[in-house]
C-alpha cells in the first residue's frame, strides 16, 4: 500500500548478477544517476506477458526519505501496462562502455564490460490530470536548454488542457532498488590508470564519462 515504509535492502530477488565490490544502496547515489540520466525504461509484467516503455523520469524525496520518480505515459500505454495491478520496475543506465582485455597486463585476456545501472522497483499511483498537468510543465522546464520561446503549457489554455489529457500522469513510489556500479574497482589502481587513459583517449561522450566515474570510485587507490 501506498505510504507503507521504503525497504532499501538488497534482501529480495537478485536480477544483476553481484560482485559486493560493485553494489550501492547509497540513496543519493541513486538519485544522482536518474537526475544525470532521467531517460528510463519501464517494465511491467501483464495478463499478457512483459511491456516495456520508455518515458523520461524526475526523481524527488519522499514524504517519508525514500524516493518518487515522476513522469508520464501516453495512452494507451498505460492501458498496455495494467497500471495499479502490481508494481513496474523502472531500469535507469548510466554511462558504460566495453573493457577490452589488450588494457590488461599479459595473460589477461578476458574482456568485460563496465557500466552504471539501476533497477528500480516500483509502486504506481495515477495523478489528477491537474498533477499531470503541473508534471509535464516541469518536465518541459528541466529539459529546455533555455527558456522555451514558445512559453510554458500553461500558456495555451484549454488547448494544453487537451493535448495533455492524451496522457497519464504517474507517481512511482521506489520501494527497493539494486544499484551496480562496475568501475574495476576490483582491478589494482596500475590497471584502473590505463582502462581510465584508454577510455579517456577515445572520442566518444560515453567513454569520457564512464571514465569520469571511474575516477570517482577508484580515487581513494588512485590518490594514494
Amino acid at each position: 500500500m501506498l505510504g507503507t515504509s521504503h525497504r532499501f535492502t538488497s534482501e529480495w530477488t537478485r536480477i544483476m548478477l553481484h560482485n559486493p565490490h560493485f553494489v550501492s544502496e547509497d540513496l543519493s547515489e541513486l538519485r544522482a544517476l536518474v537526475d544525470e540520466h532521467p531517460w528510463a525504461s519501464i517494465v511491467s509484467m501483464t495478463t499478457h506477458g512483459l511491456v516495456a516503455s520508455h518515458y523520461p523520469v524526475m526523481a524527488e524525496a519522499s514524504d517519508d526519505g525514500g524516493l518518487v520518480l515522476l513522469t508520464h505515459m501516453g495512452r494507451p500505454d498505460d492501458e498496455s501496462h495494467e497500471i495499479g495491478a502490481g508494481d513496474m520496475l523502472v531500469i535507469v543506465q548510466g554511462p558504460h562502455a566495453y573493457i577490452s582485455s589488450s588494457w590488461y597486463p599479459p595473460g589477461q585476456f578476458v574482456p568485460t564490460w563496465n557500466h552504471v545501472t539501476a533497477h528500480l522497483t516500483c509502486e504506481p499511483e495515477v495523478l489528477s490530470d491537474d498533477e499531470n498537468f503541473a508534471v509535464l510543465e516541469r518536465l518541459v522546464a528541466t529539459f529546455e536548454d533555455q527558456p522555451s520561446a514558445q512559453g510554458p503549457l500553461a500558456a495555451y489554455g484549454a488547448t494544453a488542457r487537451s493535448v495533455a489529457r492524451g496522457t497519464v500522469g504517474l507517481r512511482l513510489h521506489v520501494r527497493r532498488f539494486e544499484l551496480v556500479q562496475k568501475l574495476s574497482q576490483n582491478k589494482p589502481a596500475a590497471i584502473v590508470r590505463r582502462v581510465i587513459d584508454e577510455l579517456s583517449s577515445t572520442p566518444n561522450d560515453v567513454n569520457a564519462q564512464l571514465a569520469t566515474v571511474m575516477r570517482a570510485a577508484n580515487s581513494a587507490r588512485l590518490d594514494s
